[in-house]
């Protein structure tokens, strides 16, 4: 079956090197899915000539603005866009509460008004393969605070895995995400320089053997990664950067 990947934003929470935030664009036979949804995502979907009418699933690494904070513009958008079907919303524990809030601070009012499609929000457990929609979707826990847990996501779609780290440090359930996944979406946020709950590049290529992805495609640099990128193995994402599996 054919799935196609495209990046939509590949930059991190600061737009270093022009990119987007956090959003990933996945389209299998059954269906069209977001991975993350951060602030800007609404924007460069238009920009990509994607509609936003065409999605049935956001999938959300972790609570913060960069990777979720396009929610509520996205659900407003197909709000006065006349959507009938409904959007499903799936991340970790809290989602279900923040997101109203995250609404009413931006557009009081805009989470309770009555709108004629629903709004589905799935709190997705650890290492359980969900149904989202017309996906599969298992969470793994990593090292990001967010004010809510941060998962690692691998989901099933047309036959193939793609799994996307969100933000993390190096912690051995990306091993369980990555393995055997067709495409691995990965933060890769310096070169070598630490920063804490943050991955380095240098991480990423000790342990690019034991990842046990077919293909590893880096995404959310500081000006630090981007200063490297020259020296990289690995594909580093860019708006727009399509992926056929």
């Amino acid at each position: 079956m054919n799935v196609t990947v495209q990046v939509v934003g590949a930059g991190d929470a600061f737009g270093n090197g022009g990119r987007f935030q956090a959003c990933t664009s996945v389209r299998a036979p059954e269906g069209h899915a977001l991975l993350d949804c951060g602030a800007t995502s609404l924007v460069a979907l238009k920009r990509l000539g994607i509609d936003p009418g065409s999605v049935d699933v956001v999938l959300v690494t972790h609570l913060h603005g960069d990777h979720f904070g396009g929610l509520p513009f996205l659900i407003l958008d197909q709000q006065f866009s006349r959507r009938t079907r409904p959007l499903i919303v799936a991340g970790p524990p809290g989602l279900a509460e923040r997101l109203p809030r995250t609404m009413e601070a931006l557009y009081p009012g805009s989470s309770t008004v009555e709108r004629r499609f629903a709004v589905e929000i799935v709190e997705l457990p650890e290492r359980v393969e969900t149904p989202v929609g017309p996906f599969r979707a298992t969470a793994f826990a990593v090292d990001h605070p967010s004010g809510a847990p941060a998962y690692a996501l691998r989901l099933a779609a047309g036959g193939k895995l793609i799994a996307c780290s969100g933000d993390t440090g190096w912690t051995e359930s990306l091993l369980d995400a990555a393995a055997g996944a067709d495409l691995f979406i990965c933060e890769a946020y310096t070169y070598e320089r630490a920063v804490r709950y943050h991955l380095p590049y240098a991480t990423l290529r000790e342990h690019r053997e034991r990842l046990g992805c077919k293909r590893l495609l880096l995404t959310h640099p500081s000006p630090d990664l981007l200063a490297h990128s020259n020296d990289l193995a690995d594909q580093l994402a860019d708006d727009g950067t399509i992926v056929a599996l």
